[in-house]
């Protein structure tokens, strides 16, 4: 497991692949696998079988995982950016390295 620069609830752009240029926020991250699922990105269509939850079956789109590579971890104003980590105090923060602003 590797530590990653992303989290979800972040909002990111993608920066690489099909999709590059859509914007969204992170619902969740796969640290093992480095790849995140973006709402509204990636949306696949899935066969499913009749079941108890879903007795009519049919097709369901959901989100897939993004290499968290091909994303980019956008700033208040909306501009894309690296991130760093630095210590405030006893704690350790995620900082801008465009803005040089805490996130």
């Amino acid at each position: 497991m590797t530590k990653l620069k992303i989290k979800s609830g972040d909002n990111v752009k993608v920066i690489a692949g099909d999709h590059k240029g859509s914007e969204g926020k992170v619902l969740s991250v796969d640290r093992v696998k480095n790849k995140a699922i973006v709402e509204g990105i990636n949306v696949v269509k899935k066969h499913t079988k009749p079941s108890a939850q879903n007795p009519q079956g049919g097709i369901v789109e959901k989100e897939a995982p993004i290499q968290i590579s091909n994303l980019s971890l956008l700033t208040a104003d909306g501009q894309t950016t690296r991130v760093g980590f630095k210590m405030e105090g006893d704690k350790k923060v995620r900082y801008s390295k465009k803005s040089n602003e805490v996130i």
